[in-house]
């Protein structure tokens, strides 16, 4: 017969989780430290996983916070975009404004 699998409780995955989170090793390297397979610690972490306790060096809370600051600058440069097309479109307004508000002779 097969080898039995050990069964975690919720307390001991949210420790683990949390083991995690604080340090900058990669998932792959713990999961061999800890003995517990690699996906079954990945689906730990979907499950338990608190973004606000993870350090910045965690390499998947860098590329998570990368990838927002990619969209933020994209949005933020669609917005200047949009900023500069409105100032000129003013400029233009005002110019048709004061040749147009001028008496005709």
């Amino acid at each position: 017969m097969g080898e039995r699998r050990p069964r975690y409780n919720e307390e001991f995955k949210k420790q683990t989780v949390q083991f995690i989170q604080e340090q900058t090793k990669t998932v792959g390297d713990l999961a061999e430290e800890l003995n517990i397979p690699k996906s079954t610690l990945h689906q730990w972490m979907s499950q338990y996983r608190e973004q606000k306790n993870e350090p910045a060096a965690s390499v998947d809370r860098v590329r998570e916070l990368d990838a927002q600051l990619k969209e933020m600058s994209r949005q933020l440069q669609e917005k200047d975009n949009k900023i500069a097309d409105v100032e000129e479109e003013l400029a233009i307004v005002k110019k048709a404004v004061h040749i147009f508000s001028k008496p005709r002779n």
